[in-house]
């Protein structure tokens, strides 16, 4: 959209600039609630689906894994496809097939024997996770691309907070489909809804050089704010520097960036602590029903997604009161990473109110502090933001093939929940820690040029 490039500056200073780019931010939030709805569903199935085939919980275990397996294989693929294709044809086919190996998931029954079965599930939940592998990178390219500086932590800051939002929506959905259908329509429904999306995702999103209706206001507000204003779909893009292994050295050499990758494996203990073993946690350590830790776990998704939009508002806010991009990104993240630490309060109390309370501040320390997302939206190498969303996700998700096993065994070894608290809550100081003392000032990493 070239005419957009040459506007006259008169021009774009007196025009009202559309809002464009938040409808751009609504489809990736209703993308990513998709994204950890189908996630879910293996989860909500499990009790009906393990009784009717014959699985056992340690082979279901197995089955659970391969989603992250695949999911943290697929980063760095992913975020060298953004990069080469850009991020509409990219997340478009993401979308499609992972919704369309989880319409898959639901048929599996038909194999007969459950050996059959379980190597169908595991592959096709693996599958799954690949597919969903450049989602998150993406969001990442398209913010940067959407939003100038000021804007960009609330931005995503919503799109992060759609793993919270998904629970609340997608979780007693999906059971009342178990009980009143079958456990197999989760898997038909969820994914035949993905599909659908799939090809809505096509008309909505385009880069600002090329969206048919954005003005000429508004492009110059993005580019003028720090917005990239390219998602690398444009043919001139066709000569872009090729990404080679020094290029990836150059990222995981940066003490930055590193400090910003390792901090968010940490982060994101809590978050599948959460998703794996808090239920079983509330069950067997609080002696709760499974239909009270059901409603329990409501408390913390919400109190993690209110937090999650607080963290944004809160460090854009402080961006637009001219403060630097790094004391406004470090601030929310250090003082939510600290809340996080409350987690470890519930050892020494006992009341259910109690505990659903400090998981809840914990939740909500998490949320507030979850701005890794628009933290790489500020640091990433304009060349390599898909492949450097990928190196900070590789390094995040990687949480979710260790976590669970460590925690695993710490229950094992000691029979009790208690030193496994504990244990999430020291990776919230280390991530604090990463950010005080490792990160430094938060900057555009330049890429030094190689010869070969």
């Amino acid at each position: 959209m070239e005419n957009l490039q040459t506007q006259s500056a008169a021009t774009v200073a007196t025009a009202k600039h559309t809002k464009t780019r938040y409808f751009i931010l609504a489809m990736i939030f209703i993308v990513t609630s998709l994204n950890y709805g189908d996630r879910a569903t293996l989860s909500m199935a499990a009790s009906p689906m393990t009784q009717e085939l014959g699985i056992d919980s340690v082979t279901m275990g197995y089955i659970f894994s391969a989603f992250a397996w695949a999911y943290v294989i697929g980063q760095i693929p992913g975020g060298w496809l953004l990069d080469k294709y850009g991020a509409r044809k990219v997340y478009f086919a993401s979308i499609f097939l992972w919704s369309f190996f989880t319409v898959l998931i639901g048929f599996s029954d038909i194999f007969g024997s459950t050996g059959a079965v379980i190597s169908v599930l595991f592959l096709l939940r693996f599958l799954v996770g690949l597919s969903e592998s450049p989602a998150f990178p993406g969001n990442s390219q398209i913010v940067a691309a959407w939003f100038p500086t000021k804007e960009r932590g609330t931005a995503a800051a919503i799109f992060n907070s759609a793993q919270y939002f998904a629970t609340v929506i997608f979780a007693p959905f999906m059971g009342w489909l178990v009980a009143q259908v079958h456990w197999q329509s989760i898997f038909w429904i969820m994914g035949g809804l993905g599909i659908v999306v799939s090809f809505i995702w096509l008309k909505v999103i385009y880069s600002p050089v090329n969206h048919p209706s954005l003005n000429p206001a508004e492009f110059d507000y993005i580019k003028q704010g720090g917005g990239l204003v390219n998602m690398g779909e444009d043919k001139q893009n066709s000569e872009k520097k090729k990404t080679s292994f020094a290029d990836i050295k150059q990222l995981v050499s940066s003490r930055m960036l590193l400090g910003i990758f390792i901090a968010q494996y940490c982060i994101n203990c809590l978050t599948y602590f959460f998703l794996t073993w808090f239920p079983v946690y509330l069950v067997k350590e609080r002696h709760m029903t499974i239909l009270q830790a059901g409603f329990a776990a409501v408390a913390p998704a919400l109190c993690g997604f209110i937090g999650g939009i607080l963290g944004g508002l809160v460090s854009d806010k402080l961006i637009k009161m001219n403060r630097s991009v790094t004391f406004a990104r470090k601030l929310p993240i250090i003082l939510g990473l600290f809340l996080s630490t409350s987690i470890v309060i519930c050892n020494y109390v006992e009341s259910h109110t109690a505990i659903i309370f400090f998981m809840s501040l914990a939740f909500f320390g998490k949320g507030f502090g979850s701005l890794g997302w628009a933290v790489m939206s500020d640091v990433a190498p304009k060349e390599m933001i898909g492949l450097s969303g990928g190196l900070f996700n590789t390094f995040g998700n990687t949480a979710g093939i260790v976590i669970p096993i460590v925690i695993g065994y710490i229950i094992s070894s000691t029979g009790s929940f208690n030193n496994a608290l504990v244990f999430v809550g020291i990776h919230a100081v280390i991530a604090l820690l990463c950010y005080l003392l490792m990160v430094g000032k938060i900057e555009r990493f330049q890429l030094k040029t190689t010869t070969n």
